[in-house]
């Protein structure tokens, strides 16, 4: 994995939402959800996400295709009400493979390793919604302390 370059606490509503095929009357876009700022005539969010970066970094396309994996760790924001699992301000992991005939059960091996290697053996995966990945999944693991399944990711294959 290569990791991706970060620390771009500032984007555009195109990077953050457009380019994810993000409706534009979807609730992740309402200002109680995420955090806007109003610079000259246009708006900038704090990214709610990583994802936008994996879109930045891939764009504009190569000539010739050649599988890839990328990585990046960063600090986002989310207008949140705070408990036990939720934050404003919180660190997310975000990865990509790029090639040829992978599949939802490549991504979920990935997640297991990746999940494994960090001392989380327990997992179950849900199919979600992302506007942007078909078929997408959270992936829940159970917390000791809070004695439930929390979400502790969420992932999905991106559009051809």
């Amino acid at each position: 994995f290569t990791e991706m370059p970060t620390d771009n606490f500032v984007e555009s509503s195109f990077w953050n939402f457009d380019a994810l095929f993000q409706p534009q009357q979807h609730p992740a876009r309402d200002q109680h959800d995420t955090f806007f700022l109003q610079v000259g005539f246009g708006g900038e969010w704090c990214p709610p996400h990583l994802t936008l970066l994996l879109l930045c970094y891939l764009f504009p396309p190569q000539e010739k295709f050649s599988p890839v994996k990328y990585f990046s760790i960063d600090r986002v924001f989310r207008n949140e009400s705070l408990d036990a699992t939720h934050l404003a301000e919180f660190h997310q992991v975000e990865g990509v493979v790029a090639d040829r005939g992978l599949t939802l059960g490549h991504l979920m091996g990935i997640l297991r390793q990746f999940f494994s290697k960090m001392g989380i053996s327990q997992l179950r995966f849900k199919p979600a919604y992302n506007p942007y990945t078909e078929p997408s999944m959270e992936v829940f693991s159970y917390h000791e302390g809070l004695k439930k399944w929390v979400e502790v990711g969420n992932s999905g294959v991106f559009r051809p």
